[in-house]
C-alpha cells in the first residue's frame, strides 16, 4: 500500500530523521580501526532510546540488532557482531528511528582509516547517485525517473546495481510502497504524487551486480567479494519539490567532508 503523508506527518518523520542523523554523527565519531560492530551497535541504540525514539530495525522481522553493519563486500542487512574494523574497511551503517509514531531510515558508507583510491571513488559517487535521484523526486515525476538517474550516473563509471534490494516507502511502517528500484526506466512505475515519503538507498557494486545471502539468513554479500556502497535519505515529494527528512549535516561535520 501506498500511504500519502500529511504535512504535519512529514514534519514528525524530519523529527525522527534529525534524531537518526545525530545518531548517525555519535558513529562518526568513533568508527576507526580497533573498534567492534557490537560497541556501534550499542552506542546508537543507547542514543536513540536517550532521545525519547525507538530503533526501527531491532526485533523486525526478528532481527537482532538497531544497526544493520555491513563491512567491504557485504552490500546489505549485516548483523552487528564481534569483528573488529580495520584500517582501510568500509562500513555501511543503515539505521532507523521510530518518534511519535513514524519511522524514518539512512544509511551512510563510512571509510575505516585510509581506504584505496577506487573505493573512495566508489564512496563518492554512489552518494552523488542518492542526491541526482532524490532531484527527481518532483510531481508528476514516475519512480523510474530516479531509477534511471542513479543507474545511468554509476553504470557510466562501469559500476553495478544491485537488482534485487530497492528503496521503499516510509512511514507508520517501516517498509510501504511503492519500491524504489536503483535501475530502470524513464517514465515508468507509480507516479510520484505530493505527501509521497520514500527512501531512496542505492546500493552499488565495485564489482558485477550478482550477490548472495550469508548462512545467518540476513546478511547480503557480493558474489564477486568485492565491495559495495550504500548510502540512503528518506525523502518526502511535496509541491515545492523533494524535501530530505533525515540528514548528513552532522555526519559531515563530524569528518569534516
Amino acid at each position: 500500500m501506498i500511504y500519502y503523508k500529511t504535512e504535519e506527518e512529514i514534519e514528525i518523520i524530519k523529527l525522527s530523521g534529525n534524531i537518526l542523523g545525530k545518531a548517525h554523527a555519535e558513529l562518526a565519531k568513533v568508527i576507526k580501526p580497533g573498534i567492534s560492530l557490537l560497541e556501534l551497535d550499542a552506542l546508537a541504540e543507547s542514543f536513540i532510546l536517550d532521545s525519547n525514539a525507538k530503533p526501527s530495525f531491532k526485533g523486525y522481522s526478528g532481527f537482532p540488532g538497531t544497526l544493520c553493519l555491513s563491512v567491504n563486500e557485504q552490500v546489505v542487512h549485516g548483523i552487528p557482531n564481534n569483528y573488529i574494523l580495520h584500517d582501510g574497511d568500509i562500513v555501511s551503517v543503515d539505521c532507523g528511528v521510530f518518534y511519535n509514531g513514524f519511522h524514518s531510515d539512512s544509511a551512510y558508507t563510512y571509510a575505516v582509516g585510509e581506504v584505496d583510491k577506487d573505493i573512495k571513488l566508489l564512496m563518492e559517487r554512489t552518494k552523488d547517485s542518492l542526491y541526482l535521484g532524490i532531484e527527481k523526486c518532483i510531481v508528476g515525476n514516475r519512480v523510474g525517473d530516479i531509477s534511471f538517474e542513479i543507474q545511468n550516473y554509476v553504470e557510466s563509471f562501469g559500476y553495478s546495481v544491485v537488482r534485487e534490494l530497492v528503496g521503499h516507502g516510509v512511514g507508520r511502517n517501516l517498509h510501504e510502497g511503492p519500491e524504489v528500484p536503483n535501475y530502470g526506466k524513464k517514465g515508468k512505475g507509480p507516479k510520484l504524487s505530493e505527501g509521497l515519503v520514500i527512501a531512496i538507498e542505492p546500493m552499488i557494486n565495485l564489482g558485477k551486480k550478482e550477490i548472495i545471502q550469508e548462512n545467518d539468513g540476513w546478511t547480503i554479500r557480493t558474489r564477486d567479494r568485492r565491495p559495495s556502497v550504500h548510502f540512503e535519505h528518506t525523502v518526502a515529494v511535496t509541491k515545492s519539490g523533494p524535501e530530505i527528512l533525515t540528514t548528513f549535516k552532522y555526519i559531515e561535520e563530524v569528518l569534516n567532508v
